[in-house]
């Protein structure tokens, strides 16, 4: 009887598993190469801008729904210039101030700097410049900003961060204006211009639950008969009521204030505020000019000097032949 021979099998086999493997290598290659050469666009506040209003930012009231997790009131301010050419680049400076000593809670618990986030609503067909067209100075400004549209068929709506507020108390967007030549539906005129901006973390969740970055309350009225510290920070007291006993859940972050044994009131306060962040909104207005417009407005102003300058001319005519026939 032959011996079968298992020699062919064996380097068919070596050959499939090294096939297998080099696959799998050059897969992952490709994957990790695609993350570092084009880089994914930022899922924080605009991810979850779009999850509160999927169709704009700006609310029926004017309100930019970044408020709507973001609490706490500070300031915003915007800089662009009062009038712009058609089909020209200028900068949207955007200022998000805040104390730099400030420490946010982070999502472990722990405390770190604050990040910010911007939503610029530019007017229809006002967009970001493309980087053809931003000078070397200006991309220096600029340096490695990401700028997200809200939506795809919304380039007039942009979206910055997180970004470390450190770093970025100052927003540079490079802007590029309408043609209304080449673009039949622009007209000249004014339009407005809409700001939001956020410093540190939010404080309610797209899915309505509140993170740690919160002052957390007593759900009713009872006392505190006992609190457990919970493995990896947070707490958990348990609120003798009328009603019962009931657990209050506190997480990592917030400093709790109360103590066992006390009695407390319905929406007292359990923990301090640890939100030093907050939201601020800014309006304001560009116009785009014509720039026909502009050539008449320096013919009218130099005929209107010449008009004058003639004016005088002619006035010291008249006092030369004054002064003579008086002479005479």
């Amino acid at each position: 009887m032959r011996t079968p021979d298992f020699s062919g099998l064996w380097q068919r086999g070596k050959k499939v598993t090294l096939s297998i493997a080099l696959t799998a290598i050059a897969t992952i290659t490709l994957f990790l190469f695609s993350d570092l050469a084009v880089p994914q666009s930022a899922e924080a506040y605009p991810f979850w801008a779009q999850q509160t209003a999927p169709e704009t930012p700006r609310e029926a009231t004017g309100r930019i729904v970044c408020a709507n997790c973001h609490s706490g009131q500070k300031p915003a301010e915007i800089e662009i210039p009062q009038s712009v050419l058609p089909d020209t680049v200028f900068e949207a400076v955007v200022k998000i101030p805040y104390d730099l000593s400030s420490q946010q809670v982070l999502a472990d618990g722990s405390k770190g700097g604050l990040n910010v986030g911007a939503v610029l609503m530019l007017p229809d067909g006002f967009k970001i410049a493309p980087p053809e067209r931003i000078s070397e100075e200006l991309k220096e400004k600029i340096g490695g900003l990401f700028y997200q549209p809200y939506r795809d068929d919304q380039e007039n709506v942009v979206i910055v961060g997180p970004l470390p507020g450190d770093q970025y108390q100052e927003i540079i967007f490079p802007v590029l204006s309408p043609n209304p030549a080449t673009d039949k539906g622009i007209n000249y005129g004014k339009f407005s211009v809409h700001l939001g901006a956020n410093r540190g973390r939010g404080q309610i969740y797209p899915t309505g639950e509140l993170s740690n970055n919160n002052l957390f309350k007593a759900p009713a009225a009872g006392t505190i008969s006992q609190i457990n510290k919970v493995e990896g920070g947070g707490y958990e007291l348990l609120l003798t009521t009328e009603k019962g006993d009931e657990t209050v859940k506190i997480p990592a972050g917030p400093d709790l204030i109360v103590s066992e044994g006390q009695t407390v009131e319905a929406a007292e306060a359990l923990t301090n505020n640890p939100n030093v962040g907050g939201f601020g909104q800014k309006d304001t207005e560009v116009v785009l000019q014509n720039p026909t417009r502009i050539k008449f407005l320096i013919l009218f102003l130099a005929g209107i000097m010449l008009a004058q300058i003639l004016l005088v001319v002619k006035k010291r005519q008249i006092e030369k032949v004054q002064a003579a026939e008086l002479e005479f």
